[in-house]
């Protein structure tokens, strides 16, 4: 698997999760301060499409993940 793809994978696990435990309608739900995490994961994802630059990518690849598109 390449380190976009992780990225995207753990990028997508991270906002359904954060969402379970953020809506109050969940039978999961913990505190809605979860929701928080969710737009923290979205604004990377914004931040990381505008400079072309995600720092879990960066340290996937010194992990040993292989790059590319």
């Amino acid at each position: 698997m390449k380190s976009w793809q992780i990225v995207r994978l753990l990028a997508g696990t991270f906002i359904l999760l954060s969402l379970a435990l953020g809506i109050p309608g969940s039978p999961v739900f913990v505190s809605q301060w979860f929701l928080a995490f969710t737009a923290f994961v979205g604004a990377n994802l914004f931040q990381s499409a505008l400079t072309h630059w995600c720092m879990l990518e960066t340290i996937l690849r010194k992990l040993g993940a292989q790059p590319g598109c």
